[in-house]
């Protein structure tokens, strides 16, 4: 069950769910004050959550913590943690990328760089999402890594893990028997402090190979280019700024949860 309430929790807490949860509230109730205070509360959550400056700022706290080196060193092996696909269901004509492919990509980059002779590749399906006859996200992993060139016998599969915290128990359950403990841990660049912080905690020597950035120096979405335009239009929500706080919130809330129940 906490699976499923780590999933459902924080939608209780995401600024437009918030809002929505206000703006209901000022709809039913009869008392002219308290509409009122609904009503404005909600159309602030949605300005703070949806502009540039908030967005930005809370993805660069997560995503600027671990920088990519400029020489990355030798490792046992490369762990890709899964998040990055969609399953080859009717009519997609195979396994597709998400906005976090860029895993598979910078972790086949990085074996063909010689980093590691090996490659595991971790992450299951959430029970309630299984669509009929889809495979399993690290499957879909081997299948695109294979694609770009990294030799099947050198990937390694985990399909069991439903979330961050077993991708690092499930993942130590197979290298530990091998003799691996040094790891290039792949994932996106927000996901990186909590991935990081747990597979530490589980005794691996980790090397972060973050990809995925949202926050650069020069963004054009967001306000860090130092540009008037830029400073302007960031002042106004847009759905794409409200996604990219729910996911940084999303962040947030998982480290306290993980710290929470000892896992960090």
């Amino acid at each position: 069950m906490f699976v499923f309430f780590s999933k459902l929790i924080p939608y209780f807490l995401y600024p437009l769910s918030l809002a929505a949860v206000l703006l209901a509230g000022a709809v039913l109730l009869r008392h002219p004050k308290w509409q009122r205070r609904l009503l404005i509360a909600g159309v602030l959550l949605i300005w703070i959550g949806g502009n540039g400056w908030v967005t930005g700022a809370l993805l660069k706290s997560l995503e600027w913590q671990y920088l990519p080196s400029a020489e990355i060193p030798q490792a046992d092996a490369i762990v890709i943690l899964g998040g990055g696909t969609h399953p080859p269901t009717y009519p997609r004509p195979g396994p597709e990328v998400d906005d976090a492919g860029d895993r598979m990509i910078y972790g086949a980059r990085l074996y063909r760089e010689g980093k590691a002779p090996v490659v595991l590749v971790t992450g299951g399906r959430l029970p309630w999402s299984f669509a009929t006859g889809a495979s399993e996200a690290s499957q879909e992993m081997v299948d695109l890594l294979t694609f770009m060139g990294v030799p099947e016998e050198a990937i390694l599969q985990e399909a069991e893990s439903v979330n961050t915290y077993e991708n690092g128990v499930f993942t130590k359950e197979i290298l530990a028997p091998m003799g691996i403990n040094r790891i290039l841990l792949v994932t996106s660049a927000m996901h990186m402090p909590r991935s990081v912080a747990i597979f530490e905690k589980l005794g691996f020597e980790v090397i972060p190979a973050p990809t995925d950035f949202v926050i650069t120096e020069f963004p054009e979405d967001l306000p860090l280019s130092q540009t008037w335009p830029n400073y302007l239009f960031s002042i106004f929500p847009t759905a794409d700024n409200l996604n990219k706080t729910a996911l940084a919130l999303k962040e947030y809330i998982g480290i306290v949860a993980y710290w929470a129940r000892g896992w960090l």
